[in-house]
């Protein structure tokens, strides 16, 4: 597998995220516009897109959510890859590339009719938390933190990052 650190602009990127809209909107039903409208991914600006084979298998995104920490947004494995490795290489690569931005916490929010994501996310080391921002008082919405790099009340970002859109391996 391979991984791409790019930004919303892939073409690559943009399929996976249909896909994962689509997969959404059957799992949302009708509060999927309700969830839609935080998920756009035009100012995303750290994306990694996960390779088998030469062909999109899955992808992943952060934006800032505050001094010291990210927020993970579009989590995506195509379906027939699941469960095969994919995912924790991307959110692995996410957290890696927020830490030498000087992040010390990753935060995301899922919805409970997504059963395998909370299971994912509970065995890469994040711990439920509540609901934050748009997602307080959302009941179908569930929030996670995982602490990844620098000492609690340090600020981040430290450092500019360059994105130079090679891939990574």
């Amino acid at each position: 597998m391979k991984l791409l650190r790019t930004t919303s602009d892939h073409p690559d990127f943009l399929l996976l995220v249909a896909l994962l809209d689509q997969d959404l909107a059957e799992r949302d039903g009708p509060e999927h516009a309700f969830y839609a409208q935080f998920n756009k991914v035009d100012s995303l600006r750290h994306v990694v897109v996960a390779y088998e084979n030469g062909t999109p298998a899955g992808c992943g995104a952060f934006k800032p959510f505050d001094s010291r920490s990210v927020e993970i947004k579009r989590m995506f494995v195509q379906p027939s890859l699941r469960g095969k490795g994919v995912a924790r290489p991307i959110l692995s690569e996410l957290e890696q590339w927020a830490a030498e931005l000087g992040y010390g916490r990753c935060v995301l929010e899922t919805g409970k009719r997504q059963p395998e994501a909370i299971a994912f996310y509970s065995k890469c080391g994040y711990g439920a938390i509540p609901n934050f921002g748009q997602y307080a008082g959302v009941d179908n919405s569930v929030c996670f933190e995982k602490n990844i790099g620098q000492g609690e009340g340090e600020s981040g970002p430290a450092t500019s990052g360059q994105l130079d859109d090679r891939p990574l391996n």
